[in-house]
């Protein structure tokens, strides 16, 4: 079993560099939000486009067992949006990724957002070529979730508390989940969102914001480089 186990990984490992390397080769940020089933991903999407409002190239890939209800969402904003339908499986993996890309128009210096099916489990073995991870855990879930499913946040570079309108409503602790993140995860990012709010993704716009800019100034000084080598060729011509 374990053996079966690490061909699958190794075989999926395969597809998810193809994969970071066509996304690389565009300057596009890729993104795999995993959580479980109601913790907002689909939500915290639709409104963070909304925000953009356009003025970033975006596209979404969406993971769910069945329906095509949640890339219709996404589409409504105008993005446009690939539906993966997994039936009985319950993670996406990086060669049905691949597929999906290749239907998406995926502008230079875009960013790829990739909506795992909701599960705390699977998902986090397999990596699909992104960039970053981002794992999503709702107010609602209550402290403890991050020890008990410690691989999802364990892989994220950045954890999202989500649905935080509610908390004067819960007798939760804020704290205690943080220091549960922080134990799986001591270098994640933490970020309090409410995709409701006027004001509740102004963190993750920024951090976001953040990683694009890195994206984009690394993609123009690897074009500077190459513009420079060709130059020095060139001068060195009889």
């Amino acid at each position: 079993m374990v053996e079966i186990e690490r061909g699958i990984l190794a075989k999926n490992d395969a597809y998810a560099a193809r994969n970071r390397t066509r996304l690389n080769a565009g300057g596009i940020v890729s993104l795999n939000l995993l959580a479980g089933p109601g913790a907002g991903k689909t939500t915290l999407l639709v409104e963070t486009l909304r925000a953009l409002g356009g003025r970033v190239p975006a596209a979404v890939i969406e993971g769910d067992q069945q329906t095509a209800n949640d890339a219709e969402r996404i589409r409504a904003t105008g993005t446009p949006a690939v539906q993966i339908n997994t039936g009985k499986g319950c993670h996406l993996d990086a060669h049905l990724v691949g597929h999906a890309l290749d239907e998406l128009p995926l502008p230079p210096g875009g960013v790829l957002f990739i909506e795992n099916v909701g599960n705390l489990v699977c998902p986090a073995a397999f990596d699909l070529g992104e960039d970053m991870r981002v794992t999503l855990l709702s107010v609602t879930e209550g402290e403890d979730k991050p020890l008990k499913y410690p691989d999802i946040f364990e892989t994220a570079d950045l954890v999202l508390l989500t649905k935080t309108d509610l908390l004067p409503y819960l007798d939760v602790d804020v704290d205690a989940i943080e220091r549960n993140i922080a134990r799986i995860n001591p270098v994640a990012s933490i970020l309090h969102v409410c995709a409701k709010g006027p004001n509740g993704l102004a963190g993750w716009l920024d951090w976001l914001g953040e990683v694009r800019r890195r994206r984009l100034d690394r993609l123009a000084a690897d074009s500077e480089s190459r513009a420079q080598a060709l130059r020095a060729a060139a001068e060195a011509l009889p």
